[in-house]
């Protein structure tokens, strides 16, 4: 549903320009530029439609289909700054679970989701639109939005963008695109210190069925730190192990174990 990847395909100089437009304070008249800046590539959050979505999956949906969703790791949330969540894609369960573990009752605050431009269309895209998501091109990615995910970082919200880019059910070592890491860079140079938090989904199933547990774990946070791609590399492979640490959490949590990563001491399982 949400991609990171096409963040990293951006254009340098397109990169330059985002950097070129820094957030803007909290004024009056920030907020109406901001406004207008999310006019233009979504609908914001509406304030009948979302209290009325949270009542129809928190308290409907979710425990209807599921027996159970445990979360732990909420102590490492927080009700103001700017947070990235970056969880593992494992089913479009994902988007429903995020709001309940890290949501506006949570702390405060709604999930801002980055999604794909194809998710963005017909009815579903209608209510997407008015839930806080906005759209992002996978294969051209524009200025809006991207300067769109630097505003609302700069503005302390709370964003979720999913590393891997597209649900994967195996159980491979986690493949990360690097664009949650250039878009906390990106932020960063404007001066908004990024909380990323690594977050690990499980189910019972690796196609969640009716009666499955489910599961959220979330991790300590990370920092970017530091400029350019080979900071981005090692920022991206920490944030993947500390991912797949979580997730092995989650999935303990859901009675369904993943196999023991290999001893590297040993050079085996």
């Amino acid at each position: 549903m949400v991609v990171a990847g096409q963040v990293q395909q951006v254009a340098p100089e397109a990169i330059r320009m985002a950097a070129a437009d820094p957030p803007r304070p909290p004024s009056r008249e920030g907020a109406e530029l901001l406004s207008a800046r999310e006019r233009r590539v979504c609908n914001g959050i509406s304030p009948w439609l979302s209290p009325l979505a949270m009542v129809a999956t928190q308290d409907l949906a979710l425990p209807a289909f599921f027996n159970g969703v445990a979360v732990q790791g909420r102590e490492h949330l927080r009700r103001e700054g700017a947070v990235l969540l970056a969880p593992t894609h494992r089913a479009r369960w994902d988007a429903l679970l995020l709001p309940h573990a890290a949501g506006r009752r949570i702390t405060g605050r709604d999930c801002r989701f980055m999604v794909t431009l194809d998710e963005m269309q017909g009815l579903q895209g209608w209510f997407l639109h008015r839930l806080g998501c906005f759209p992002v091109d996978q294969g051209r990615p524009t200025l809006s939005s991207l300067r769109l995910a630097v505003e609302l970082l700069g503005r302390g919200e709370q964003l979720v963008v999913f590393p891997e880019g597209r649900i994967h059910r195996q159980d491979d070592p986690l493949r990360l695109h690097q664009g949650l890491a250039r878009l906390a860079q990106l932020a960063r140079s404007q001066g908004v210190e990024v909380r990323v938090l690594p977050v690990g989904i499980a189910y019972g199933h690796p196609v969640p069925r009716a009666g499955d547990r489910a599961a959220v774990q979330i991790a300590p946070p990370l920092w970017v730190e530091g400029e350019g791609r080979e900071a981005g590399r090692r920022f991206t492979t920490a944030l993947a192990e500390a991912m797949a640490d979580a997730e092995r959490q989650a999935r303990r949590l859901v009675n369904r174990p993943l196999p023991d990563p290999p001893d590297p001491l040993r050079g085996g399982p």
